[in-house]
């Protein structure tokens, strides 16, 4: 049952607190990842997998908000706890022109859906979170990701 609520996602979960300096990110190389050095900037993270089919889908969304907020300063990190191979493999087939990241705490975030996204402000406070499928590229969904006068 739980696979199933995993791989079909859900509605927006509002209890979701995570802080930008609860994620534990590192390289495909597997350099750990200083969040800090995003200080000044927003940050969007989505949490997916290589199996999820939504995940999947949600991706060409966030590649066309992606263009849309271009050289504004927004940072997208994708972010999965699969091994490095798996994540190298996926971005070499399907292509899409995102920073991926290993995800070394999935558990501790207390995700329960994927795919999974968190955006950041400037000072690395949440400002929207929610798992399962969005549509990125909807000009209603880019003012989350959209910097603003923060």
């Amino acid at each position: 049952m739980v696979t199933a609520f995993l791989l079909f996602g859900c509605s927006p979960k509002e209890e979701q607190k995570n802080a930008l300096g609860d994620f534990r990110l590192a390289t495909l190389e597997g350099e750990s990842i200083d969040l800090g050095k995003y200080q000044g900037k927003r940050v969007f993270i989505n949490v997916w997998a290589t199996w999820c089919k939504p995940c999947v889908q949600e991706m060409p969304t966030i590649a066309a908000a992606m263009k849309e907020v271009e050289g504004s300063g927004v940072v997208f990190l994708f972010a999965s706890s699969e091994e490095a191979e798996e994540i190298i493999g996926f971005r070499d087939r399907r292509g899409f022109p995102f920073d991926y990241v290993r995800l070394l705490n999935l558990e501790a975030l207390s995700i329960q859906a994927l795919p999974a996204t968190f955006i950041f402000d400037k000072d690395g406070n949440l400002v929207y979170g929610e798992e399962g499928f969005r549509d990125w590229s909807d000009p209603e969904n880019m003012k989350y990701i959209r910097p603003t006068a923060e």
